[in-house]
């Protein structure tokens, strides 16, 4: 019995495009496995009567591409072992698919044989549509394994696997380490596919804000001089002071044009907790769209005061600047550290020594935490400065015990039934608690969100689970809703 696999290419994506003697083994073929459904030309085999199986559960169960290829890797082989099938993939079959590059190597172990019926790539179609040479010199990225590439910017590179806003996010964060933020790329969706094919230029900045990115989708980036490759971190905030000074100016916005410092506040802070749930969901997009929306925020109050004559954002980087270089003496001085210890004690000395607004001398280590920031946060603030000049426990078992010193009066001031000693002492226990947290190294802020998030998940699971079961869980008895909350739990939702 022949044990074989016959590997063969669908093309880009037209049915022009598939040689006639890759259908007519498509078309004959004992068993035919497809890598995925979800190509152009499918829908016209099924036409041609073309009986299949595709691979695009494992897309859905697998817990890496890796594993996905892994998968079908195994089950070609395994119906090999039967006798001879035939695996189709989009495009050519020995470009950019890994699950290929497995069969080939685990059957030549196995003693099965195998043959390769090359098709035009997508590699082809994009060239010709975008008009490049590739012997000029291409670099061909597979866009899910781009950390650690070396990408030299001199030479054109086609990014692979782009398939959906959430890569194209990663990519472009990645992808701006080493070009300008304007440097525009083209975004290429089924290239040589009569009626699907599409391609936008795009600054590198917007490549994850187009909404129609899919399985079929490459990204081509331009090589770029040394020139411009040495301007790529120096992009001004220019654009965005101008906007704002238009937006501000006559026959501007006149909503824009009411605003104070004192009106914007609301804003600055909303903004800042829309960066700080950003980075708790570790979404690159969103916190970098909400550094954007924070960054506005920067420039309008810099704005609002450039008109009034008293600074403008130069003045505001130029200061921080100044700031930064004071307090790091370690690296712009000749001062000598050993560890981040002595560089925050080092920071707090020099504060120590600063003029606060110009005018006076902090009094004590523990100004400048801002009386309006929430009680936990700036509780942690206040133990941590009083820390770096000493004044703090060995480790976190001194604090720990501070807890249950705590517990125990506030269990007292609980049964006394006084308001006032209660609020006293759930107040020392919190700042107990948020002490012991900060010596373990951890943010009670972070904790606490990451606990409220978990439990609004929970607690959602239940309302749908009770919904479920036709029930309400303001219908249900305390018992009941316990026991869907330890099945969320089981859940570990």
């Amino acid at each position: 019995m022949t044990t074989k696999v016959i590997v063969v290419g669908l093309g880009p994506g037209s049915q022009d495009a598939l040689p006639a003697v890759n259908l007519e083994v498509l078309k004959c073929a004992r068993r035919l496995f497809l890598r995925t459904g979800v190509h152009p030309v499918v829908d016209w085999l099924k036409e041609q009567g073309i009986a299949f199986d595709t691979f695009d559960k494992y897309y859905e169960q697998a817990d890496s591409f890796d594993d996905v290829y892994r998968r079908i890797a195994e089950d070609v082989l395994a119906a090999a072992g039967q006798g001879t099938v035939v695996y189709a993939v989009p495009g050519h079959p020995l470009v950019a698919e890994t699950a290929v590059d497995m069969i080939m190597r685990k059957a030549e172990q196995r003693g099965i044989s195998t043959e390769v019926l090359p098709a035009m790539s997508f590699l082809d179609e994009l060239y010709a549509v975008l008009k490049v040479d590739p012997v000029q010199g291409i670099q061909i990225i597979d866009g899910l394994k781009l950390d650690g590439c070396l990408l030299n910017p001199a030479l054109g590179v086609v990014m692979v696997q782009v398939y959906s806003r959430l890569v194209a996010s990663d990519v472009k964060l990645s992808l701006l380490e080493m070009y300008p933020a304007e440097h525009l790329v083209a975004i290429v969706r089924a290239a040589g596919v009569p009626g699907e094919q599409r391609v936008e230029y795009v600054p590198l900045f917007e490549m994850d804000r187009l909404d129609w990115l899919d399985h079929l989708t490459s990204i081509y980036i331009p090589p770029i001089s040394r020139a411009a490759d040495s301007m790529k971190a120096d992009f001004p905030l220019d654009p965005l002071v101008d906007i704002m000074g238009r937006l501000r100016g006559e026959g501007g916005c006149p909503w824009d044009r009411e605003q104070d410092h004192h009106t914007l506040t609301p804003y600055l802070l909303e903004e800042t907790y829309e960066v700080l749930e950003a980075i708790q969901q570790e979404n690159m997009y969103n916190i970098c769209e909400e550094l954007g929306d924070l960054l506005l925020q920067i420039v309008f109050h810099a704005q609002i005061a450039r008109e009034n004559g008293l600074f403008d954002i130069n003045d505001v980087v130029r200061g921080i600047c100044q700031k930064m270089i004071h307090r790091h003496p370690h690296v712009f001085g000749n001062i000598q550290v050993n560890n981040s210890d002595e560089v925050l004690a080092n920071w707090e000395i020099i504060k120590q020594g600063e003029k606060d607004g110009g005018a006076k001398k902090k009094e004590s280590v523990l100004d400048g935490v801002p009386r309006g920031l929430p009680a936990m946060p700036r509780s942690y603030k206040i133990q941590a400065k009083a820390a770096r000049v000493g004044f703090d426990w060995p480790d976190y078992r001194g604090a720990l015990d501070k807890v249950d010193e705590e517990l125990v009066e506030w269990k007292e001031a609980l049964a006394s039934g006084q308001r006032d000693r209660i609020e006293l002492e759930t107040g020392d226990m919190l700042f107990a608690v948020v002490n012991t947290a900060r010596l373990t190294g951890i943010d009670p802020e972070v904790a606490l969100t990451a606990t409220i998030n978990k439990f609004i998940c929970r607690f959602k699971w239940m309302e749908k689970e009770a919904a479920v079961q036709g029930l309400n869980l303001a219908d249900m008895t305390l018992a009941e809703m316990d026991e869907l909350w330890e099945k969320a739990k089981n859940k570990e939702i």
